[in-house]
Formats: structure tokens, C-alpha cells, sequence
């Protein structure tokens, strides 16, 4: 059975043998964030992220190929920021459904929405560069094994019942969730008020995987245990 985690493993460097935690690298990260939150990733040069973070341009290039790098690797950050939140969640599920499934949409919406520049910035050069393209997807298909593995369960023990397949209902509630934090984050209307969006969304989730928003606890079906660290 499908394992009821959902981490997606490790965050993957844009560079070979970087040195975790640099003071420069990380200041090139933190320049770049901040920029983001004030003008349009197309806007923002190299120069700008050398100077904010108080390195010549050449330097800029010992840590990072092109400003591109620097956009995915803020993303890998955020995905794996998120995964670190999510931890171990959803494995005591079926404890209490409702709680759990909410805790979850939680602490994404907490996490991508304090990395909304971030967030936007991919969204705006996803459909031109290819390799943020490849890693959203990658994200994606990752979170959509995870939850398909978690409707499976819930279904195996009777908690939810039949219905679509269980792949084809995570991928429609993952690529919900991605549209309406987007429209929310970025206020690209019609949007759910920001507030209001982790209610909407588990709303939604609960309706969909147990045709009910109020799904009966109960034991975990054989299989879906913690998994070992």
C-alpha cells in the first residue's frame, strides 16, 4: 500500500557542490525574495541580486549560473518548506479526518503564503522556462501520489467511500488548490478571499473524498502505518 507520508523527498541543488549555508548564497536568495515582493521577476537583473546582496557581479556567478538558478532555487526552498510542514500529518488520519485533512491545508496555505513573491514569480515564468516547468510538475506528482495513497486508505478502511479513481480525484483537488492559492495570492479575480480560503478548500476536499464534510474517525486500515525516519 501506497505510504501515507507526504514528503517528497530532499530539495534539489541548482549547483554542484554548493556549500549549504554560505552567507552569500543564502544573501542572494534573500535579495531575490525581497525583490520579488516589490517588482516583476522580469524586472529584476543581476545586478540587482549582486548588489543587494554585496558581491560583484562575477562573484554572482560563482554561486549562480543565471538568475534563472537563483528562481529555482528559491522554489526548491518553498516545496521543501512545505514538505517539512506537512510532515507526518495525514498518518494519523483517520484519528480525526476532518482535523487532519484541515491542518494540512494549513500549514501549506501558511507556507506558500508567506512565500507569495516566490510563488507568483514561478507561476509568471513557468509557460517560458522549461526547467521551473519540470520542477512544478515533479512537485506536483509527488503531492498527487501522496494523496492518492491517502484516499486509498481512507477508502480501505471504510472511512470513504468508492468513487473516481483515486489518482484522478488528488490530481483535480491538488490542481484546485494550486489554482485558488495563485488567484488568492495574486488577487487574479474572481479569488477566494484570503481568509476564507482554507475553509473553501477543506470544504471541498472533505465533500469530495467522503461525500460528507463531517467523515467518520476510526482505526487506520493494515498497512498505513508511520513510517520509519
Amino acid at each position: 500500500m501506497t505510504s501515507c507520508r507526504t514528503s517528497a523527498g530532499p530539495a534539489r541543488g541548482r549547483r554542484t557542490a554548493r556549500s549549504v549555508g554560505d552567507d552569500r548564497e543564502l544573501a542572494i536568495l534573500a535579495t531575490a525574495e525581497r525583490l520579488l515582493e516589490q517588482r516583476a521577476f522580469a524586472e529584476i537583473s543581476i545586478d540587482d541580486l549582486a548588489r543587494g546582496a554585496g558581491i560583484s557581479r562575477p562573484t554572482f556567478y560563482f554561486y549562480f549560473p543565471s538568475k534563472d538558478a537563483v528562481l529555482l532555487t528559491l522554489l526548491d526552498r518553498v516545496t521543501e518548506e512545505a514538505h517539512r510542514a506537512a510532515g507526518d500529518v495525514l498518518v494519523h488520519l483517520a484519528d480525526d479526518p476532518r482535523a487532519r485533512w484541515r491542518e494540512l491545508i494549513s500549514r501549506f496555505h501558511a507556507t506558500f503564503g508567506g512565500h507569495r513573491a516566490v510563488v507568483l514569480a514561478c507561476a509568471e515564468v513557468r509557460g517560458t522556462n522549461a526547467e521551473v516547468r519540470r520542477l512544478w510538475a515533479d512537485v506536483l506528482r509527488r503531492w498527487v501520489q501522496a494523496v492518492e495513497g491517502v484516499i486509498e486508505a481512507e477508502r480501505h478502511r471504510g472511512g470513504a467511500p468508492p468513487g473516481v479513481p483515486a489518482r484522478d480525484l488528488a490530481i483535480v483537488l491538488i490542481s484546485m488548490n494550486e489554482r485558488v492559492w495563485y488567484a488568492t495570492f495574486a488577487g487574479d479575480g474572481p479569488a477566494v478571499a484570503e481568509r476564507d480560503a482554507v475553509d473553501v478548500l477543506l470544504d471541498v476536499w472533505l465533500t469530495s473524498v467522503y461525500r460528507t464534510t463531517h467523515p467518520t474517525p476510526g482505526p487506520p486500515p493494515d498497512g498505513c502505518h508511520p513510517p520509519a525516519r
